[in-house]
């Protein structure tokens, strides 16, 4: 079944573009140029991903985003020209599966929706055969083989898994492992997902797992 991309863009000569450029690629496509209309349109409609530009007439895109992930799990990629680390973490705060910054290329967009589509799709639900997680253990195997890790290196893995390409930043990362609010050091983190690599890459040396976005955080990706 065609996947239907609802394309919310102010901007008519972008819109057409999107629309041209993933109606190619075989989508149904539809284009809101107000805010206003989208979250009365996506009860009615049920997009199955929608394109939400950031600055829009009538309403912004995070409120949008926040009123949308009220009811419906739809897969969400903000479009933004700004370009400020608070904005993008916001946007994902609130349920946003994936962020595209102005400018960017047509062919980028297509392969953004793809991929959003491809992991949200219930059909290949994330980690079943790759990476499997037995929280009542702390045990964690990749492909079939244990991983040798610690409390604090598994729940952060099961974190990061839990939701596949979610970028979490260092700080998110910190107040869901350390809940009573501890003064640890920021780099923490980043030791935490060095080692967590090294593991992964003894059992399974082929996989990259665990991405790192430059300037943000860190996001679990299924190869």
């Amino acid at each position: 079944m065609t996947s239907k991309i609802l394309i919310v863009e102010d901007e008519q000569r972008l819109a057409e573009t999107h629309r041209e450029y993933l109606q190619n690629a075989g989508y149904e496509t539809a284009w809101l140029a107000d805010g206003l209309t989208v979250v009365p349109w996506v009860r009615d409609n049920a997009p199955d991903l929608i394109l939400l530009d950031l600055m829009l007439p009538g309403k912004d895109g995070l409120d949008i985003c926040k009123e949308i992930r009220a009811f419906s799990h739809v897969p969400i990629i903000m479009v933004t020209a700004r370009a400020e680390e608070i904005d993008r973490l916001i946007g994902l705060d609130l349920g946003a599966d994936d962020y595209i910054c102005k400018p960017f290329s047509p062919r980028e967009v297509v392969a953004r929706v793809k991929t959003v589509l491809r992991r949200s799709s219930p059909q290949a639900p994330p980690g079943e055969q790759i990476l499997n997680l037995d929280e009542e253990r702390y045990l964690a195997t990749v492909q079939g083989q244990k991983l040798d890790l610690t409390a604090v290196e598994f729940q952060l893995l099961s974190i990061l898994a839990q939701k596949p390409g979610r970028i979490f930043s260092r700080n998110q990362l910190m107040d869901r492992l350390y809940p009573d609010q501890r003064v640890i050091c920021d780099r923490t983190i980043d030791s935490h997902i060095k080692n967590l690599r090294k593991k992964i890459a003894v059992v399974a040396p082929e996989l990259e797992l665990i991405h790192s976005i430059y300037g943000v955080g860190y996001k679990y990706e299924n190869p």
